[in-house]
């Protein structure tokens, strides 16, 4: 008979409470910031319960419950003296503000869509058929764009473009720039903003997506040198691009080696692919950490699902590691991979011809 160790028993115990406290505090907070709450505390703070309920024309009970589980959660701060609720600046930055690189939101928005094909996922893993992108709830959309964009607006052109070999340089001239697996555009929007001599062209197989991310466009005041059009990574139209990017999809793939090989097809001579991908070692043990844990029950429930469902099925899973995508890049026929820079949460690679 197994001897229990009582104190391996608790810690286990209360790992899992605050999990459960994780997970039931996530719809709470989905609420808040459809309802304006993060956004009125920012603004107005402190405030009572009553006065948040009225600036966001709520009912004050509700509200004052809403309240307590967030200061419980350390996601609002409560003023015991006064009774009054305020988020602090570093609050407000993950909650409350969009633009934020700190907003944390879409990754709850992502968490609860994606776990809403439980049923489907249970199947899947009885009969290992695969669950495309397009077959997920729509909310999950929305939530990828949102949690992404914030890496995206912290990086993407003060640090990740900059580490490429030559590219900024030739995307402030004026470049053609194909953005594979673009999903709501967020990326494409961002490099259009910041390189306004160049030309991209998003692409995406989902149309849904392909026309929301037009619509952004032309809300951003970037669709005179940004628009979307419907393709795959392996049949998108095009040639001799001076930079190619595909931004955490190549691990959803089926075949990434052809969509690789796609991508070499496209490329101009001396033309850069850009591979952004969630952080990983090459080893499980290196991700066996709280960053691995969310990429690694993302991938469960979304990018493996989605790999499988396409040809070939590789299913590389968002955990692929350096080594996995380098081998898919070279294997393809690039002469030339390295790992560009990376963050606590990204691997970019650039390839060359």
């Amino acid at each position: 008979m197994n001897t229990i160790d009582e104190n391996k028993l608790n810690q286990l115990l209360g790992r899992t409470i605050v999990d459960f406290g994780a997970v039931s505090i996530a719809p709470l907070v989905l609420l808040g910031d459809r309802l304006g709450l993060y956004r009125a505390l920012a603004q107005h703070g402190p405030l009572t319960s009553a006065e948040l309920a009225t600036h966001t024309d709520t009912h004050e009970r509700y509200v004052r419950e809403w309240l307590n589980a967030q200061a419980a959660s350390g996601y609002v701060h409560y003023l015991a003296d006064s009774g009054r609720y305020a988020l602090t600046p570093e609050q407000a930055l993950v909650f409350a503000d969009e633009d934020s690189p700190a907003f944390i939101v879409g990754a709850f928005q992502t968490a609860l869509a994606a776990g809403r094909i439980g049923q489907r996922l249970e199947n899947a893993f009885r009969t290992g058929e695969g669950i495309g992108w397009h077959e997920h709830d729509h909310e999950l959309f929305h939530g990828v764009e949102r949690f992404f964009r914030s890496s995206y607006i912290d990086s993407l052109t003060s640090q990740w473009i900059p580490a490429l070999d030559g590219v900024e340089a030739r995307l402030h001239a004026g470049a053609r720039v194909a953005d594979i697996g673009c999903g709501h555009g967020a990326s494409t929007i961002l490099m259009a903003q910041a390189y306004p001599a160049s030309e991209f062209i998003g692409f995406d197989y989902h149309a849904e997506s392909v026309a929301a991310a037009t619509e952004r466009a032309r809300q951003a005041g970037v669709a005179d040198r940004c628009r979307f059009e419907v393709a795959s990574a392996k049949d998108y139209p095009g040639r001799d691009y001076d930079l190619v990017t595909i931004f955490d999809a190549l691990h959803d793939m089926g075949d990434p080696v052809g969509a690789s090989r796609h991508v070499l097809g496209t490329l101009a001579p001396d033309g850069a692919w850009m591979i952004v991908e969630p952080y990983a070692g090459d080893r499980v043990e290196e991700n066996l950490n709280p960053v691995g844990r969310a990429y690694y029950a993302g991938s469960t429930m979304i990018c493996t699902p989605c790999s499988l469902a396409q040809e070939v099925g590789l299913a590389l899973g968002a955990q692929a590691g350096e080594a996995r995508m380098r081998a898919v890049v070279t294997g393809a026929g690039f002469q030339r991979f390295r790992r560009a820079t990376h963050t606590p949460f990204n691997l970019v690679f650039e390839a060359r011809p």
